[in-house]
């Protein structure tokens, strides 16, 4: 391989070994060699201890092609029996975000009296919603999903927060007409959403609990 080729495919593939072979290398040398920044940290870890939940984004959106990307390496994720039941639905229109944040403000008034406050999506300019069936082993699929989703925008300088409560509210009826338009397959539920966009903060990492941490002997 050229120099030159090298430089645009390294990366490629840090991204590629960061979320579970999204991309995946043809060759377990270039996974390997991919596995280090520049510096000698590695990057995967690097990505997931410094990852945070942003709940502040500029209002500029994510570009279709890096969330396409962000998707492929979701659907990357390991899954009971290579079933992938699961859907994606990405939202980055405007008027589907306002209109439905409209509702919702008028079912929940206090939310409209934060200043900072602009979407029912903690503002976030894009909106991944993912829905499954109920066949058991769905919710942990789309739990994995979700973690390759997070990490790969993160890696890429975009920032996430998984969201329940906006989720509720869409499953409701004065959303119904909203979470319509998402148009899941017969016998899809949706779990849960996740916010896309560039951060607008840096929140500092809350304590984890090294405890719940055992060997067992």
């Amino acid at each position: 391989m050229s120099m030159k080729l090298r430089n645009i495919w390294v990366p490629v593939a840090l991204v590629a070994v960061a979320l579970s072979a999204c991309q995946r290398s043809d060759t377990a040398t270039t996974a390997a060699s991919a596995e280090s920044t520049a510096d000698g940290k590695n990057a995967v870890i690097e990505t997931i201890m410094n990852r945070r939940s942003i709940r502040d984004y500029q209002e500029r959106a994510v570009s279709r092609d890096t969330m396409a990307l962000i998707a492929e390496c979701g659907i990357n994720a390991p899954n009971a029996m290579n079933k992938q039941d699961w859907e994606i639905r990405i939202v980055d229109n405007p008027e589907f975000i306002n209109g439905v944040t409209r509702l919702f403000v008028k079912e929940n008034p206090q939310m409209a009296e934060d200043p900072k406050f602009r979407n029912m999506f903690r503002n976030a300019p894009t909106v991944v919603f993912i829905a499954a069936p109920d066949n058991g082993y769905s919710g942990v699929n789309c739990g994995l999903l979700g973690e390759n989703m997070i990490l790969a925008a993160w890696s890429m300088g975009i920032g996430s927060c998984c969201l329940g409560g906006p989720v509720a509210f869409m499953k409701s009826q004065p959303a119904a007409d909203y979470l319509a338009q998402l148009n899941f397959s017969e016998g899809y539920t949706l779990l849960y959403a996740i916010g896309f966009g560039f951060p607008a903060e840096t929140p500092e990492a809350k304590p984890r609990d090294k405890a719940k941490i055992r060997f067992v002997d």
